[in-house]
């Protein structure tokens, strides 16, 4: 057998380690104050003590974008949404800053000489918040929860190569594959496959299909979600691992960026994600304020419905790729916090090639729609609000530069819950979509979910309703070689071939950004758009 211990790494990941650094950007203009409605908390200013399990009295306020669609670690669709849940719940491995796979629940791991068993090997002495024991049993509940089609998984297509658990002792899952899969092991990482309490399951409103009240073995016990308000975590104090410093998290759920800003500034959130793009030098060098704008794994594009007319017909789909301006977008919309996409996945992902660019061309755009028989379209383009970098400004920018070419475009925003439920309605009043996209391993199988059957909603999150069995081929092909420069070359070949396609328009990769009290320290963050501030606290 081949033997991974615990430094075991993410094959390829050297060459993202290297880019992976916080950067500044150096546009800004004055800041806009929004309007905040908070309730009035111990602020994260204590100095009477670090991380470590030093005891701390405060509370830790982040403010986000969007509302929650789900607090069910199987069921969530977006990475802030992640970043709560982590919070209470943990997976069997973990990724560090530099994209390498680290222990979790499982301290080690080994993988079959066939390469179609992964076991591994569970910490022992570890308990669930509700005082029962993490044990192989309760590993494999939940793996079998995500893999057996009673729940719905929207980020499960990387758990469908599981043939089968298995827990022949208390400190071992076996885990059999239908085929080899370099890539599984990463994936348990993600918090998809979050281990809860098996027999939390069925109390506190919870069902095998639904968890409303998550039980995990975290730092942090979830105590509340206030709809559209706020999500509250409580100091779980008989966690296995370091004690975190405060006592409390409340995630606040703001969806104006300016009235995030204004928390911030006021002193009632001590961190802020995405606050608006074009302070954030203002932000960096107000004092007492800090920020960190790192690269992440995310995809931004324009999903259309490839089922439907117009957008059954590649020539239309074209066409809107050369209409939107994306470079200029990026420089007067995004100020410049974002990477123009060369292919189907960003380059931080494992496996990407790049394919090339769709450039600006509205003459083009028009001949095509011309050619196709598609002039005088008129479509509705639905953009969520507060979830992506301005993406309500991005998707007013797209809508007048398809305006110039003839479209009729009309803009329809929404909530986070709303916005997901409605995109994933194939008959729903959606032509095209804005979307995002984060791989949570940084592979490119997890992108290629995007682009295959199986990943139909309500299976998936695949809401363009693309496929192509050429694509499908191509990508099972490359799934199945355990030869990586036989499968970067396979996977290289689905990304030329999806290009050429066209089910999206394909926008830019954006960057994580966050805000914070400079005060505090342990603020960092992953390549997979995620941050970590688990053991945030006051700066000595």
């Amino acid at each position: 057998m081949r033997t991974h211990r615990s430094t075991a790494s993410v094959q390829g990941k050297g060459a993202l380690a290297r880019r992976w650094r916080s950067t500044r950007l150096a546009a800004a203009v004055l800041v806009t104050a929004g309007a905040l409605a908070l309730t009035s908390c111990t602020t994260g200013a204590d100095t009477g003590g670090s991380a470590g399990g030093t005891s701390g009295s405060s509370t830790f306020n982040i403010g986000i974008g969007v509302d929650l669609d789900t607090v069910d670690p199987a069921q969530q669709t977006t990475t802030t949404v992640q970043n709560v849940v982590d919070y209470g719940v943990e997976t069997l491995v973990s990724l560090d800053k530099d994209g390498k796979v680290t222990p979790g629940l499982a301290e080690s791991w080994d993988t079959s000489s066939d390469g179609q068993t992964l076991t591994l090997h569970l910490r022992k002495g570890v308990t669930f918040q509700d005082g029962t024991a993490f044990d192989a049993k309760a590993a494999k509940f939940n793996l079998d929860r995500i893999t057996g089609g009673k729940v719905k998984v929207p980020i499960g297509g990387a758990f469908k190569v599981i043939d089968k658990v298995e827990a022949p002792d208390d400190a071992t899952v076996a885990i059999h594959m239908k085929y080899p899969d370099p890539s599984l092991l990463q994936n348990l990482g993600i918090t998809t496959s979050g281990i809860i309490s098996p027999a939390s399951a069925t109390k506190d409103g919870n069902s095998f299909e639904i968890i409303v009240k998550p039980v995990g073995t975290g730092p942090y016990e979830f105590i509340k979600f206030q709809k559209g308000t706020q999500v509250t975590y409580k100091k779980y104090d008989k966690y296995w691992g370091e004690k975190p410093y405060y006592s409390d998290v409340v995630f606040k759920i703001i969806p104006e960026a300016s009235s995030r800003e204004a928390g911030l500034r006021s002193g009632q959130l001590q961190m802020i994600m995405n606050p608006p793009i074009s302070d954030l030098k203002a932000l960096s060098s107000s004092p007492g304020l800090a920020t960190v704008n790192p690269p992440s794994d995310r995809s931004i594009f324009i999903a259309f419905n490839n089922q439907k007319a117009p957008f059954n017909n590649p020539k239309v789909r074209e066409a809107f790729n050369y209409a939107v301006n994306k470079e200029a977008i990026i420089k007067n919309v995004l100020f410049g916090a974002a990477t123009l996409m060369d292919s189907p996945m960003p380059a931080a992902l494992d496996g990407y090639c790049k394919v090339g660019d769709y450039s600006y061309d509205p003459a083009k755009a028009k001949q095509l729609l011309a050619d196709a028989g598609a002039t005088n379209l008129s479509i509705t383009f639905g953009a969520p609000t507060g979830r992506y970098l301005q993406d309500q400004q991005a998707a007013q920018a797209i809508a007048a530069d398809l305006r110039a070419v003839g479209v009729t475009v009309k803009v329809s925003t929404m909530d986070w819950p709303s916005y997901t439920a409605t995109m994933e309605d194939p008959k729903g009043p959606f032509d095209m979509h804005m979307l995002g996209w984060a791989p949570g391993a940084l592979d490119a199988p997890t992108q290629f979910q995007m682009f295959q059957k199986a990943s139909w909603p309500p299976a998936g999150l695949n809401s363009a309703f693309y496929t192509n069995p050429e694509v499908e081929k191509t990508i099972s092909t490359g799934e199945k070689e355990l030869d990586k420069t036989k499968r970067d070359a396979a996977y290289c070949d689905a990304q030329k071939q999806i290009w050429a396609d066209a089910p999206w328009t394909f926008l830019w990769s954006q960057t994580l950004s966050l805000a914070y009290q400079s005060n505090i320290a342990g603020i960092t963050s992953t390549p997979n758009e995620k941050f970590d501030t688990v053991y945030a606290h006051p700066a000595k």
